[in-house]
């Protein structure tokens, strides 16, 4: 398979940018009917600029380089699921979170991936500005372009604060998705087998 430059995690803040949103948010404050100067609130700007670029940082990374960066030969052709994977996204509607679990498995076609790379391309897509259903195909579109697997399977369990805040207010709901490819969807003793796993404490 083609290979291509390996993935190097980067935390970094560019420093105008930094500046532009806090300038913004600066702003947001005093509409709000706060005082952006008073000793509270004096470097909350660049503290919520810094927060943003952070959880918005999947919008610079390249997740089919992240699974790229560790691909190994093997034959093994049986499912490999790294479950309960922990999300913080954040909802495109009204800019603010959802939190929840990943649930991801492929089946191998002769490459495999490594299980962190796993959690790390649910995290690229994740920190970014998102609603649930397309998080889930992303993630699912993504490793079925980078290993050819013979199928993906991703469930995501999320709740929205955006829900729990506001509108309808609603403290216990769940919002759950689904997204399948290969033999995940032809073979239903395959996706129960899925199923079952994500719903089992093995521990």
């Amino acid at each position: 398979m083609e290979q291509i430059t390996p993935y190097k995690r980067k935390d970094e803040y560019q420093q105008d940018v930094v500046e532009e949103i806090a300038g913004h948010v600066k702003q947001i404050l005093r509409l709000l009917g706060e005082n952006p100067e008073r000793e509270g609130l004096i470097k909350t700007p660049e503290r919520v600029a810094k927060a943003w670029c952070y959880i918005t940082k999947g919008y610079m990374e390249d997740p089919i380089a992240i699974l790229k960066s560790a691909i190994f030969k093997e034959e093994y052709k049986q499912m490999v699921l790294v479950k309960d994977i922990e999300i913080f996204s954040q909802c495109e509607h009204h800019m603010l979170p959802f939190i929840g679990k990943a649930h991801v498995a492929y089946i191998p076609n002769g490459y495999i991936t490594g299980l962190s790379k796993i959690a790390r391309v649910v995290e690229c897509y994740a920190r970014r500005l998102q609603v649930q259903e397309r998080l889930t195909v992303q993630i699912r579109d993504a490793i079925q372009e980078a290993l050819s697997p013979l199928g993906v399977a991703v469930v995501i369990e999320a709740a929205h604060t955006c829900m729990q805040m506001r509108g309808i207010e609603k403290q216990r709901s769940l919002t759950t998705t689904s997204a399948f490819t290969g033999l995940f969807l032809s073979d239903h003793r395959t996706r129960e087998e899925f199923m079952s796993l994500i719903s089992t404490n093995l521990r």
